[in-house]
């Protein structure tokens, strides 16, 4: 359909008349003042489009807010918008403002994982070390199991890998892949399913933050292989260590007058929000400048933040602009990039179909296998590796970085897209299907706040 002569899009022409095409062309340069005029008319539909997609998704299929958020990023994207409405897309959404989307959505999905890392309950960690490293082997190693069975097939397909990568490259990439269990997509569902607190929910997160360290840490040596030097290795797996390993082992005695400050003053004051956010914009340069991801830098920070009425007042103060204004913008900027079109023959079906079925044997068969293992019982066992089979938008990060380096096609790119979308929409309907329903009749959790598809309180 052709919308030149729509008048929203005419509108919209006349207004970007002034600071550039409402369709860009390649050689347009852009001025701050065209990046202003775009950027809060994106952010205004994309707070917009997250919060009806969330409504909906809460209110008719039972999915929690922030996997609403998901799909709303893809529906603005080429995938749904763009295919339908392509001069109205391309008008709001120009590549040149990629960019900057880029940056407010790791702002905002750092802050994010800084407040879940303050939730973290290491006393629960620590009666459930066992399980939760169990689990996390299982995560890793049966996904990198199955990568190596079904990688030797997919290097085959041409257009699915780049030309003349070696089948150890590929293979590893797959297993990263499928061993992510998207962290902060899972934060978000432990948050919103009342877990915050809970052993298992506790269990569940360290297993997945040590899953996806270990994916990008595969991820570091692939691009090493590739080109990038084994420098790149070295410097995410080591520098990784380093910085956690300080954060732990010095990060609480060193914050601990913080929290006296605010306990004294009754609220935390501007200075003391200051320098906690000051402390977070350096730990998350830190892990991302060493190549494991700015995500890491803040939750590492927040395990080790003051509790008690510090995290309360860190959370009241942080946690609206974090999770309504800057959230958003990251699921927006990984659906611009999403292609779903690419999966468009038979053979792309079976395959994706195939890689789907796959990814979910290895990631929740595996991770079920080995709470049960660990001692845990059926049902607990069920939910975490229900939870853990999420995969998410931190897919998308990978794999967008897979397409951008050459490792993968665009085919390829699109199947594991489907296999994040699906595995994410499992999530929270089969977590209450095989635990939550349950818990929440026999008051081991609270009830769901009908509104938000959460608790009342995201991040109590």
């Amino acid at each position: 359909m052709n919308f030149d002569n729509i008048n929203l899009v005419a509108l919209l022409g006349d207004v970007f008349a002034k600071h550039g095409p409402s369709v860009p062309a390649a050689a347009q340069t852009y001025s701050p003042a065209d990046f202003s005029v775009h950027f809060f008319l994106q952010l205004a539909l994309i707070m917009l489009a997250c919060r009806v997609v969330g409504w909906v998704g809460t209110k008719f299929l039972g999915q929690p807010q922030v996997v609403g958020e998901m799909i709303a990023g893809v529906v603005l994207g080429p995938s749904l918008l763009g295919l339908f409405f392509p001069d109205l897309q391309a008008t709001i959404f120009p590549k040149e403002m990629n960019n900057v989307l880029y940056t407010g959505a790791q702002l905002g999905v750092g802050l994010y994982m800084f407040l879940v890392g303050t939730t973290l309950r290491l006393d629960h960690f620590q009666t459930k070390a066992r399980s939760a490293m169990g689990v996390s082997f299982a995560g890793i190693a049966a996904p990198f199991l199955i990568a190596f069975l079904i990688t030797p097939y997919l290097v085959r397909i041409p257009g699915l890998f780049a030309a003349g990568i070696s089948q150890t490259n590929a293979t590893l990439f797959m297993g990263a892949c499928i061993a992510l269990t998207a962290f902060p997509m899972l934060a978000r569902i432990i948050n919103e399913r009342g877990l915050a607190n809970t052993s298992l929910g506790t269990l569940t997160l360290t297993a997945g933050a040590f899953d996806d360290a270990a994916s990008w840490c595969v991820l570091a040596l692939v691009l090493a292989a590739f080109g990038a030097g084994p420098g790149v290795a070295v410097l995410a797996i080591g520098g990784g260590i380093i910085w956690s390993a300080f954060v732990l082992l010095f990060g609480r005695k060193l914050l601990a007058p913080l929290g006296r400050v605010v306990v004294r003053e009754g609220e935390m004051s501007n200075t003391v929000l200051g320098i906690t956010l000051i402390l977070f914009c350096v730990s998350a340069f830190i892990m991302d400048a060493v190549g494991i991801h700015a995500i890491f830098g803040g939750f590492i920070l927040g395990t080790v933040m003051p509790r008690g009425l510090f995290a309360l007042e860190l959370k009241k103060k942080v946690e609206p602009i974090a999770v309504i204004l800057l959230l958003p913008m990251f699921f927006t900027y990984s659906g611009l990039n999403t292609r779903l079109d690419m999966i468009n023959s038979s053979e792309m079906i079976l395959i994706a179909a195939g890689v789907l079925v796959a990814s979910v044997l290895a990631k929740f068969g595996a991770c079920y296998l080995a709470a049960r293992l660990s001692g845990e019982d059926n049902r607990t066992a069920l939910g975490i590796g229900a939870l853990m089979n999420s995969r998410g938008l931190m897919e998308l990060i990978i794999i967008n970085i897979g397409l951008q380096k050459g490792i993968i096609g665009p085919a390829l790119f699109s199947i594991l897209v489907l296999m994040a979308v699906v595995t994410t929409m499992m999530a929270s309907p089969v977590f209450e299907l095989v635990y939550g329903r349950k818990a929440r009749e026999s008051g081991e959790l609270g009830e769901l706040n009908a509104t938000s598809g959460g608790p009342v309180s995201n991040l109590a």
